[in-house]
């Protein structure tokens, strides 16, 4: 930050005098020491400056844009619309278009007395559900005929406290119900709930102005895109202990989910991916140190989920999870222990496997190439150690190694590769193209940087497929796209992620801003954000997309595409892709993996679907039964298929059965994984449908 304009930022708080109050307080408000201060107010002022010059789109801050921040705040606070009323909602709404004026004054006032508010109707709320719980979870009525709405994104605020009562009271009667199917005596959800929600009010009353105005700031900064974000001085530390892994965790990027906190992704390699018990979208209830009982976290905020789950090295933290695959109103958790230790390099490197297939009467054998992640050891690198370890020299490695074994082709599989090196991705395309452009970085201010290898020919020229999913993000999807605009591979899997925005870190004065300030292109022109790389064959999905992606976070920036870096070419990819996909079709039309992950997400999504949800026991009973059914039926379509035993029912799975299965996916050969082998059998049909390739 120029010291210019701190001095004009520092000059302006000063000549404000008293900051005019947008909500007056008075002695009996027990949050009346929430105030913002002067250091606050200069970061504020120079968060303002830096999105308005520096932000990669730099929209205007505006009445638009204040609207926007007041929706977003409300939203950040009060996301299931179950905290204000209707009264508080009017009050507020006559500074629905002066937040962009309040921001560039340094008015801070507006954004306190609103989360003030949020405080009081919080300490509200909690002290009435404590009264019911009082009087004993086991006196509820179960047999009544009422239902809750579950999806309240878009509920009219209740008009009165009296009908936040209700809601209230059916949300308590639901949270009970909940655990009561999921197996729990009524002493053990009294003792449960009251714990939790006395947990609550104890953290409300630790409130800090510092609590306030980040929560304030990033309703502000996530209106540009969702990864510009304001980091308190506090949060800024975290992160940078993220960055350098100085101080261990479980591998595991996180996000607030209203009251929970969902895994968005698992990094390679690390602790949480190794232990095969934990998956994206899994919700984390409740936190353990080793052996120490768990603590309840529902209704935490994220950065305090994070702190107990990060610990030192070699320790064991314990987490309860509930499952993704769970049906919506499922509660059953389980739990899972974790070892934290820092990611090791080595264990995130690129390894090769055989995946012997039969075609039409003959054998093919295929090298698989998995890269976990885009690394290189930059030390090591920077020191001038010839041996340092990075993606493309193991690739280029493991790729002679193929070569002498006499294989047929190559897949490289992306599946939950969620980027790293973006000189990785640059060199590693470089291995199979001829020379030229492989990613373009467009900056700010319209200038386009454009990466190449300039190395002439391609180490590797024979057959080449990706193997890609949801997860496969950022470095991942440049070179997917760079292999799929230069016809150099088939892409098969899933659409990526759609991250395609550049960020970085820009101190203030108290706390940092990260912020997006240049965008990623593939050389085709066309932009990897939210739309991601589409495969050129889809498989069905593992998950749903509208849960994770780019696509499914608030304010992402669009899809869009500027001048090409190289001509149009002749695809040869395109004039048998139509065969490949009837084949594939065909190939796949009874594969019980293929049909199972179908079932399985066309449940979910109908499931996900439901707005309300009945709160007289009988009719849950009923309907979970029926739904457990339903999963039996698909889970035992795909065991039929696949020759195994039925199962009886459904069976949850405790840590014995966890681990063991984590043992024995050790073994599991290529052949074993549908969407490999379905990967390897397109391949060989390109291969024979391609006679000039088949020839190389």
């Amino acid at each position: 930050m120029k010291r210019s304009f701190l001095s004009a930022t520092l000059a302006l708080f000063l000549g404000l005098g008293a900051l005019p109050l947008a909500a007056k307080t008075t002695q009996a408000d027990p949050w009346e020491y929430l105030q913002p201060d002067r250091d606050q107010v200069i970061a504020s002022l120079n968060v303002v400056e830096l999105l308005q010059r520096h932000h990669y789109s730099k929209p205007p801050l505006d009445d638009a844009r204040s609207e926007k921040i007041y929706q977003g705040y409300l939203k950040m606070l009060d996301p299931a619309r179950s905290y204000f009323t209707a009264g508080d909602i009017a009050e507020f709404d006559r500074w629905n278009d002066k937040f962009d004026d309040f921001l560039k004054k340094g008015d801070l006032e507006p954004g306190f007395a609103i989360y003030k508010r949020y405080l009081a109707r919080q300490q509200d709320r909690l002290n009435y559900v404590q009264g019911l719980l009082a009087k004993g979870v086991d006196k509820i009525d179960f047999t009544v005929d009422e239902s809750l709405l579950i999806d309240r994104e878009k509920a009219p605020w209740a008009k009165d406290v009296a009908e936040l009562d209700d809601l209230w009271r059916k949300r308590l009667k639901d949270e009970v119900l909940r655990l009561k199917l999921a197996g729990k005596e009524p002493k053990a959800i009294q003792e449960l709930l009251t714990k939790r929600y006395k947990a609550q009010q104890a953290r409300l009353q630790q409130t800090r102005s510092e609590d306030v105005f980040q929560a304030y700031i990033n309703a502000f900064a996530m209106t540009y895109d969702p990864h510009t974000n304001y980091l308190s001085p506090d949060s800024a530390e975290n992160f940078d202990i993220n960055m350098s892994l100085s101080l261990e965790g479980i591998g595991a990027v996180l996000q607030s989910d209203n009251e929970h906190v969902k895994v968005v992704r698992l990094v390679p390699a690390g602790p949480a991916e190794k232990s095969k018990q934990i998956s994206p979208a899994d919700k984390i209830i409740g936190v353990g140190q080793g052996d120490d009982e768990i603590v309840d976290v529902i209704g935490w905020r994220l950065d305090e989920v994070v702190k107990l789950i990060r610990g030192p090295k070699g320790s064991k933290v314990r987490l309860e999870v509930i499952p993704a695959s769970n049906a919506p109103n499922d509660m059953t958790s389980k739990i899972v222990s974790i070892t934290r230790e820092a990611v090791k390099l080595e264990e995130q490197a690129a390894k090769k496997s055989i995946l012997k297939l039969d075609q039409d009467g003959r054998p093919y054998k295929l090298g698989v190439i998995e890269i976990p992640a885009f690394y290189l050891d930059f030390k090591a690198f920077r020191a001038g150690d010839p041996d340092y370890k990075s993606t493309t020299r193991d690739v280029k490695k493991l790729i002679t190694e193929l070569q002498a074994e006499k294989v047929d082709g190559i897949v490289i599989d992306l599946r939950n590769n969620g980027g790293g090196s973006l000189q990785e991705a640059t060199e590693l395309t470089g291995l199979f193209i001829d020379k030229g452009p492989t990613v373009l970085v467009r900056n700010s201010d319209g200038r386009v940087d454009v990466l190449a290898d300039e190395q002439d020919g391609a180490f590797y020229k024979g057959p080449l497929a990706l193997l890609v999913n949801r997860l496969s993000a950022s470095a991942s999807e440049i070179f997917a796209g760079a292999m799929q605009d230069y016809h150099r591979a088939l892409i098969l899997g899933g659409q990526t992620f759609g991250k395609g925005t550049v960020q970085t870190i820009q101190p203030l004065n108290h706390g940092e801003l990260k912020l997006t300030l240049a965008k990623f292109y593939r050389v085709s022109g066309q932009s990897t954000q939210h739309r991601g790389v589409v495969p050129d064959i889809s498989y069905p999905d593992v998950m749903d997309n509208k849960e994770i992606g780019e696509s499914a976070l608030p304010e992402a920036m669009p899809w869009d595409s500027i001048r090409p870096a190289i001509k149009p070419e002749l695809d040869p990819i395109k004039p048998f892709l139509t065969e490949l996909k009837n084949r594939y079709d065909a190939r796949t039309a009874n594969n019980p993996d293929f049909n199972f992950a179908r079932d399985r997400l066309a449940l979910s999504r109908e499931l996900m679907a439901e707005k309300t949800v009945s709160l007289n026991e009988a009719k849950r009973r009923a309907e979970q039964a029926d739904i457990e059914k339903r999963q039996l039926v698909i889970e035992n379509a795909r065991r039929s298929a696949k020759g195994e035993e039925p199962l009886k029912e459904l069976k949850k799975e405790d840590d014995d059965d966890v681990m063991a299965q984590a043992e024995e996916d050790k073994k599991t050969k290529p052949e074993d994984d549908a969407y490999l082998t379905e990967t390897g059998h397109i391949l060989i049909d390109y291969l024979k449908l391609n006679t000039r390739l088949a020839k190389q």
